[in-house]
């Protein structure tokens, strides 16, 4: 399995060429669909990362209390 963090970062590269394309292309970036699924991608893995990162902050913060 590729970890998230490599699979983040090819994300945002293809984001970033995307954004690229569009600057040269005149077009909006809020206009270019694609660029904007992207971002939302990006944005979900970032979400992702942030969850994993705090369960293994917690790791007993999913455990019912007073048991």
């Amino acid at each position: 399995m590729i970890p998230l963090l490599a699979v983040l970062e090819e994300e945002k590269q293809k984001l970033n060429e995307l954004g690229r394309r569009s600057l040269e292309q005149g077009i909006p970036l809020f206009q270019n669909d694609a660029l904007q699924a992207q971002s939302r991608k990006v944005d979900e893995l970032i979400v992702r990362l942030q969850r994993e990162a705090e369960l293994e902050k917690e790791p007993n913060k999913l455990t019912i209390k007073g048991r």
